[in-house]
């Protein structure tokens, strides 16, 4: 078998998608979380699946290589990291409102919501979008395929503007490397 073909393929879609990139809207996120950062605000990041992998893989590189050496570090918490809490609310209450509850206890006017989410259209990251922007919180979104609900709704959005689930997600992982080597070598 030689799968080569499709390989190259999809290395020279992904390839395309990322020189399409909006730096300026990679830039503008960058820009709010160092604002939350520098003003002692917290963020907080959800996602469902791969997405989840993806905002807990971000508050791993921004709390511990980002933050390691600065003085004001990053105050980040990862949403669905704390599986007994979000599956009490899923059995419970409703999966749709597994990271609003964690919100009603933890978010604070100006504190920043990042929420990731390929289609841009999962209920439950919608809802915690809406409760943030209600209560004082700002919100960006990393979306993909026509950035769905969240792109309307959401103060700034990252759209990674393709059909195609894995490539969104790839380019949401490669967000979160870009932005942590920039902040990290400042000389760049």
């Amino acid at each position: 078998m030689n799968f080569t073909g499709g390989l190259r393929e999809y290395l020279e879609t992904e390839k395309r998608i990322l020189t399409e990139l909006d730096l300026d809207a990679v830039n503008r996120l960058m820009e709010m979380m160092e604002e939350a950062r520098l003003n002692h605000q917290r963020i907080f990041l959800c996602g469902n699946g791969g997405s989840a992998a993806t905002a807990s893989h971000f508050v791993c590189d921004f709390c511990k290589g980002v933050s390691l050496d600065q003085e004001i570090r990053y105050d980040m918490e990862c949403l669905n990291d704390n599986v007994p809490h979000l599956t009490a609310i899923a059995n419970d209450i409703s999966y749709d409102d597994v990271f609003v509850i964690p919100l009603r206890a933890k978010l604070h006017p100006g504190d920043l919501v990042i929420a990731i989410s390929g289609s841009g259209n999962s209920e439950n990251v919608v809802r915690a979008v809406r409760y943030a922007k209600e209560h004082g919180g700002r919100t960006a979104v990393l979306v993909g395929y026509s950035g769905g609900k969240l792109l309307e709704l959401a103060d700034h959005a990252v759209h990674v503007k393709i059909d195609n689930m894995q490539i969104v997600e790839d380019v949401h992982m490669i967000l979160d490397h870009m932005m942590m080597y920039v902040l990290t070598h400042p000389e760049k």
